[in-house]
């Protein structure tokens, strides 16, 4: 008669210790888990730039106001002015850089700053290797493929996770001002000799009448004229799609499919740098380069390139690139003669 309650004896002892067991790995999992986000420098993990972002109270309330009218600008426009939304494909996705690390994807624009913040990219990823001054990095390491990876490359799931979860940031410029820095540092510089032979000498071909021979054989002296000649003539798409760097942002960057957090101005591209790197927690990481470039493109240089373009090719000229200036707040510039 003793035998069953020996039994339940050995089986309540059994129950106890094996709710202790579970009860131990429980607590060792979740010290594994803490462990395991947190820094190499055994710091707790932080919160994200998305938290920080949208938390708010880690950064300048008149920051913070200024960001956020630049997106409700930017979702306004694109409501107002975008007819059908589609769905994101990976093409899309090539010009989106990542840095897991920190949680951001920045979409990089030519002619906007992009090699500096694709050398601070490089230092936060560990891609710059022992280089922690982005200005260490030789300009043409910064664009070399694969050295960054983009939101392309990744799988249909990694990439909406990254959409969820990062912070999406952008850098724009005056659109104008943006061209004319693309044409004068591709077809102004006697080094860009490939791009001399790659555009300068299908320009010369197809828009100056009576070529001399080395003119067709070089196409190193295209003009502004004969570059807007080129960008408005509608041979020019069907044939291949613009070059990166006269490409719209809209086009390269999909502003209107991709809810961007932080629209960045390079006319406040210091301000709007460090904003951004304050958000991911880098600023005592990494510092953006100032600038110190006395030839950069300027309103009043625009205006200058623009005196010599018929209003009719200035209008068409604006109807290709309105959509930039519409979705980014950029006013009709007032050296136009066709307004």
């Amino acid at each position: 008669m003793k035998k069953p309650k020996v039994n339940r004896m050995v089986l309540a002892m059994f129950l106890g210790c094996f709710i202790i067991a579970i009860f131990y790995c429980q607590n060792n999992l979740k010290q594994a888990s803490e462990s395991a986000i947190e820094g190499t420098n055994g710091q707790k993990s932080r919160r994200s730039p998305l938290q920080t972002l949208y938390d708010g109270d880690q950064v300048e309330s008149s920051v913070q106001a200024a960001h956020q009218g630049r997106r409700e600008l930017l979702e306004e426009a694109c409501r107002s002015y975008t007819r059908k939304r589609r769905v994101l494909i990976p093409e899309d996705l090539k010009h989106v850089m990542v840095d897991d690390r920190h949680g951001l994807l920045y979409c990089y624009v030519p002619k906007v700053a992009c090699t500096n913040w694709k050398r601070v990219l490089m230092v936060l990823t560990g891609a710059a290797g022992p280089h922690r001054d982005p200005l260490d990095i030789p300009a043409h390491e910064a664009h070399v493929a694969g050295t960054l990876r983009t939101l392309s490359e990744y799988s249909t799931a990694e990439i909406n996770r990254r959409l969820r979860s990062y912070l999406k940031f952008v850098f724009v410029r005056e659109p104008f001002e943006r061209l004319v820095s693309a044409y004068r540092n591709k077809f102004t510089r006697s080094y860009n000799e490939a791009f001399h032979k790659r555009y300068g000498t299908k320009i010369v071909r197809r828009h100056r009448p009576d070529p001399r021979p080395e003119a067709l054989e070089a196409g190193d002296d295209v003009s502004f004229e004969e570059f807007v000649y080129y960008l408005v003539d509608p041979a020019t798409q069907r044939e291949e799609p613009f070059n990166e760097h006269w490409e719209r942002v809209h086009s390269l960057c999909h502003p209107c499919l991709i809810h961007y957090d932080v629209v960045g101005k390079y006319e406040t591209l210091e301000q709007d740098s460090s904003y951004v790197l304050q958000l991911a927690g880098a600023e005592q990481q990494v510092a953006f380069p100032a600038s110190h470039k006395s030839t950069r493109t300027t309103g009043d240089m625009a205006a200058q390139f623009f005196h010599k373009i018929h209003p009719f090719y200035q209008k068409k000229l604006f109807n290709l690139y309105r959509m930039d200036f519409l979705l980014f707040n950029y006013s009709t510039p007032a050296y136009l003669k066709f307004t």
